[in-house]
C-alpha cells in the first residue's frame, strides 16, 4: 500500500511538474523577455502556493501556513501528540529521558 500511496505522489509531482513547464513556456513565447520571466517568477510562486493550500484541505487543515502554526501550537490539556526516548522507547515529555537521559524524542499518535 505504502508503494501505491509513493507512486500516486511520484506522479502527482510529475504532472506538476509538466504543468510548470508548459506554462513557463507559453509565458516565454508570449511575452517579451524582461516581462517574461517576472512572469515566471509569479506563476511558480502561485502554483506553489495554490499546491500548499490544496494539500492543506487534503488533510484537513485551512488557512496555509497560518494554519500550520496553529495546529502545532495546541492547548495544553489537548495535546494528543505523545513523546517517545529514541534510546529506551519511553513515553516521556521532558527534555532529555529520565530513564536513560538521551534528549533524542520520536512523535507518536
Amino acid at each position: 500500500m505504502s508503494s501505491n500511496n509513493n507512486k500516486q505522489f511520484a506522479f502527482n509531482q510529475l504532472i506538476w511538474i509538466v504543468i510548470s513547464i508548459g506554462i513557463s513556456l507559453a509565458i516565454s513565447r508570449l511575452l517579451p523577455f524582461p516581462i517574461s520571466i517576472v512572469a515566471i517568477v509569479g506563476v511558480f510562486i502561485a502554483l506553489g502556493y495554490y499546491m500548499r493550500k490544496r494539500t492543506m484541505g487534503k488533510m484537513g487543515l485551512r488557512g496555509g501556513l497560518t494554519g500550520m502554526s496553529s495546529s502545532t501550537s495546541r492547548a495544553p490539556g489537548n495535546n494528543s501528540l505523545k513523546y517517545y526516548c529514541m534510546g529506551c522507547g519511553t513515553e516521556h515529555k521532558q527534555i532529555e529521558c529520565p530513564k536513560c537521559g538521551s534528549k533524542l524524542k520520536r512523535v507518536g499518535s
